[in-house]
């Protein structure tokens, strides 16, 4: 009887360890890559205007980008964005900037704004995915980035000013 019991024993103690061996096999894991989508999200508004007549030149939905994850980020990984939204860089302080388009797919226009929101220079159709410096002229507090070839159509010129509101 002790040995049928032990037989019982070890065969349901086995038994047991090869279900569980089994039920703990991994499952197959996908090798694809999931892509998403970074898309806009309205932080703010934005309007630009002539310096010497004060007139409204346009309005813009912007995002805001004031933290470290976000200033470095910026506008990479996006695959479009509407002519009248952009993103707005907010520093902590003022310094001379330097922006490139690594991992960027839009071509852009980059304007560095100065503490008192005086646009001091732009760089405009910024090639994307192009890792060149393209530094400011001089010390910003802000960057706008919009789309490539807005500037111009806009008729932005160093002196311009801008104005933005943020919204929670």
């Amino acid at each position: 009887m002790k040995r049928f019991a032990f037989k019982v024993f070890v065969f349901s103690f086995f038994g047991s360890v090869a279900l569980q061996l089994s039920s703990c096999k991994e499952e197959q894991k996908s090798s694809e890559v999931k892509q998403v989508e970074v898309t806009f999200k309205k932080e703010g508004e934005l309007q630009l205007k002539k310096a010497i007549t004060d007139s409204l030149i346009t309005s813009l939905d912007i995002e805001i980008a004031d933290d470290e994850y976000s200033t470095q980020t910026g506008l990479m990984y996006r695959s479009s964005m509407a002519n009248n939204q952009g993103m707005l860089f907010i520093f902590p302080d003022t310094n001379d900037r330097s922006f490139y388009m690594k991992n960027t797919q839009i071509p852009l226009d980059i304007i560095f704004v100065s503490e008192d929101k005086t646009i001091v220079s732009i760089q405009k159709n910024a090639e994307p995915m192009n890792e060149t410096s393209l530094p400011s002229e001089a010390p910003a507090k802000y960057v706008l980035e919009v789309n490539a070839g807005l500037s111009g159509e806009w008729g932005l010129n160093k002196g311009d000013i801008i104005e933005f509101t943020a919204i929670n």
